[in-house]
């Protein structure tokens, strides 16, 4: 099957949970309303002709600032990518959280086990929120830590720093002390590098 003949027969399949599909770079990717994301990709894991059987990435994404302000969507995004070994072939799936504010879509651990780990860094790098997750907590970061770092609107250098404080012995939380500034590197340009050769 062709990947058009494969596209035209995965958007019949899902009909209006699809909200769009495109082929780039050789590969399918599906955009799933937030409402219909779980039964969408159940479909995709269970219907004969997609036997999607492994989740092999979840990421989320941070649209601000996408394409330089010209982006008008949803902030969020949750982004997976699954893999059907009986078929072989790989799908990209996107679904984006309907509220800035709160980012919340369905967990996919009942689907597939695998998208465990995955959820809990979506949760603590962008603040995703997977309903239904059984243990959505922290996974790269510390438990203290505050906020969410690779939200494009977090600041660069963190709202606070730890460090070991010999007096308590213990490791201490303080506001960070590191003044903002812009550092432009200085480009040194040799005008005959590389024309002996």
């Amino acid at each position: 099957m062709t990947m058009e003949a494969f596209a035209s027969s995965v958007e019949k399949l899902l009909g209006h949970a699809l909200l769009q599909s495109f082929v780039r770079l050789g590969e399918l990717t599906l955009v799933i309303r937030p409402q219909a994301y779980a039964d969408a990709m159940r479909t995709l894991r269970d219907h004969p002709d997609c036997r999607f059987e492994q989740l092999i990435d979840l990421c989320g994404m941070d649209y601000r600032d996408y394409g330089d302000g010209a982006w008008d969507g949803a902030r969020f995004a949750v982004v997976v990518h699954v893999l059907s070994l009986t078929h072989n072939r790989r799908v990209r799936v996107r679904v984006f959280c309907p509220d800035d504010d709160l980012p919340v879509v369905t967990s996919m651990i009942d689907l597939w086990p695998a998208a465990n780990w995955f959820e809990r860094e979506a949760f603590d790098l962008y603040g995703i929120v997977f309903e239904g997750h059984p243990d959505l907590r922290r996974i790269l970061t510390d438990y203290g830590f505050i906020g969410h770092p690779f939200r494009k609107d977090f600041p660069l250098s963190g709202h606070v720093e730890m460090r070991y404080d010999p007096v308590q012995q213990r490791v201490i939380y303080q506001p960070v002390s590191i003044e903002p500034r812009e550092v432009t590197p200085r480009i040194v340009r040799d005008e005959s590098y590389g024309a002996g050769r």
